[in-house]
């Protein structure tokens, strides 16, 4: 509770600077433009005009639906081939540098790549997403499966369990809260970087929607934009975070 107290009132400080640095009777008589950046007060109002006359609701949605559909296949694939690779050593060992070199490239690199291959439809996005993370849900599988004690392993060998017996009985079962935990901190890795993809080439979206407002000079309209995908994140964060404790009460961390 004081943690969050504490976090509650930085965000009221940063808000109160804000303000201080962005009051006036008039725009000669502010510290900062409004150009640069918008007070408060400006940016609340503007937000009539960027639900209603820009569709911010129908850019949250295709937004979402990229994020959704592109690391809902990287998990599809990447969380399998994680538990195979951190069940045997000799998998583990042939897809560790793939998946060192997948974490290591630079994500914007990936961009003119998948427009190649898949145009600019949806597709590219979601493909995009899959190949940015797909690595790290790899190799954050890998680490938890490999990180279940060997006592429990010998134990369940001890006991005649079968090699499918110990990987499903054992290494899974104790390894799946912090694979759900791992996933979702993923989960946001994965919105940032659909903000990129929307930046360079969409028709929908929260990142078309900053880049046609820095086109046309709304700032305030920016400012709204950073901060509802901040409110997003961290709800969508919150609400993982309520199934977690629901799903594993006894290996939650609390954050």
């Amino acid at each position: 509770m004081t943690r969050r107290l504490v976090g509650v009132g930085a965000m009221g400080v940063v808000v109160l600077l804000w303000w201080l640095a962005t009051t006036g009777l008039g725009s000669e008589d502010r510290f900062i433009s409004p150009i640069i950046l918008p007070s408060p007060a400006e940016v609340v109002r503007s937000f009539p005009s960027l639900l209603n006359d820009r569709a911010l609701l129908q850019s949250i949605a295709a937004t979402l639906k990229r994020v959704l559909i592109g690391f809902g296949l990287a998990v599809a694939v990447g969380v399998p081939l994680g538990i195979v690779a951190g069940s045997w050593r000799v998998v583990e060992a042939a897809a560790a540098p793939l998946a060192l070199f997948g974490r290591n490239l630079p994500v914007a690199a990936l961009i003119p790549l998948t427009i190649l291959w898949f145009g600019i439809d949806e597709t590219q996005k979601v493909i995009f997403i899959f190949i940015a993370t797909v690595p790290f849900v790899f190799s954050e599988t890998v680490a938890a499966v490999a990180s279940v004690p060997d006592r429990y392993v010998e134990t369940a060998q001890t006991l005649g369990a079968s090699s499918s017996q110990i990987v499903r009985k054992v290494l899974v079962a104790l390894a799946l809260p912090d694979i759900y935990n791992s996933l979702r901190h993923l989960f946001g890795l994965a919105f940032g970087y659909i903000m990129l993809a929307e930046l360079i080439n969409a028709q929908h979206g929260l990142g078309y929607l900053l880049m046609t407002s820095q086109r046309r000079g709304m700032s305030e309209h920016i400012i709204l934009i950073l901060i509802i995908i901040g409110l997003l994140a961290y709800g969508i964060d919150r609400l993982l975070f309520w199934f977690q404790r629901g799903l594993f009460p006894h290996r939650v961390i609390e954050d």
